[in-house]
């Protein structure tokens, strides 16, 4: 075979082969559309969510930011309006995250390594004036320690702004409490503060991973263990004729979901939002940023973000970081 006709194939062989190499190195960012990130109304979610967004923006990615309750969010999501959501806490949300996966309105961004309690909770200097706590039936008999101008004469139970099925717990069980909400995520600390400073007992919703521990040490109500059962078959449990006769899932799960249309706008965007990991101790440490060091969201994701490049930089795909 003449040199000639090596030259000739090998020029044939590269304008095959060209396209398909190129086609194997995703163009990062693969659309100018803002990937838009929900805000919902608590700490911790508010932060991780401007840190994701900022490991988007260093690969390219316009983003920008949509206010959303956490009810709210599921529609906003299945129409594309909005595209991200980090934080999917299975107390709150698995009802609404599994009915919207069976239909095919998002995608399960995978599971985060924290694991997540979401329950009723008290200040452990509440166990020196109602023995027999944590226990929900040594609760039940000490009801009238936690009387409230608003809920006389009956005990309060004082409940975030997320939809809980407080009411139907405490008839289920026969508590003399009434549920309270507060507005804000944040007035649940203000209402904690004010009876830590007055050693008055309160019983309210709390949560883990978050910060509220490490200043106030309290412990979780232990109800009835929780079984799905106990959600939508009155027969189960200890009252035969009402649901929500248990507590909520003890060990559960934090994921990320997205727009079901996210893995092929943004590939390499939907890649590392897969990527993307944190821990108890993470999230802890990051709602302390801003509730107990004052600092705001965004300084709070600033700060992570330049104290932890080595994290973030390896939730991006190796094929997805733009050559600097």
């Amino acid at each position: 075979m003449t040199l000639r006709c090596h030259k000739w194939i090998a020029a044939l062989l590269i304008l095959i082969f060209a396209p398909l190499t190129s086609a194997n190195q995703p163009a990062v960012p693969e659309s100018d559309k803002p990937i838009q990130v929900l805000l919902n109304d608590w700490t911790s979610q508010l932060v991780l969510a401007r840190v994701t967004g900022q490991v988007l923006q260093s690969m390219g990615y316009n983003v920008g930011y949509v206010n959303k309750t956490s009810n709210a969010q599921w529609g906003s999501l299945k129409l594309g309006l909005s595209h991200i959501q980090v934080e999917v806490w299975e107390g709150t949300m698995s009802k609404m995250f599994q009915r919207m996966i069976d239909a095919g309105a998002i995608v399960d961004a995978g599971t985060h390594d924290a694991i997540t309690r979401e329950e009723w909770w008290y200040p452990l200097y509440v166990e020196e004036l109602c023995p027999g706590l944590p226990d929900w039936q040594a609760l039940k008999k000490c009801s009238n320690l936690f009387v409230d101008p608003r809920t006389a004469p009956q005990g309060m139970y004082l409940g975030g702004p997320w939809e809980k099925p407080d009411a139907a717990r405490i008839r289920a069980l026969g508590m003399d409490f009434k549920a309270i909400t507060v507005e804000q995520g944040d007035d649940l600390w203000v209402e904690l503060k004010r009876a830590a400073i007055e050693q008055r007992p309160i019983v309210l919703f709390n949560w883990t991973p978050n910060w509220v521990e490490a200043k106030y040490p309290g412990r979780f109500i232990e109800f009835p263990d929780y079984h799905p059962d106990c959600e939508t078959k009155p027969g189960w449990g200890t009252n035969p004729r009402f649901l929500h006769d248990c507590g909520n899932p003890k060990k559960g799960w934090l994921k990320k979901v997205a727009w079901k249309g996210m893995p092929e706008t943004w590939p390499c965007a939907y890649e590392t939002l897969q990527n993307i990991n944190f821990s108890n101790a993470m999230i802890a440490e990051l709602a302390s940023m801003v509730d107990v060091d004052g600092l705001s969201y965004e300084a709070a994701a600033d700060k992570w973000m330049a104290d932890n490049q080595m994290v973030w930089s390896e939730w991006i795909p190796p094929h997805c970081q733009i050559e600097q």
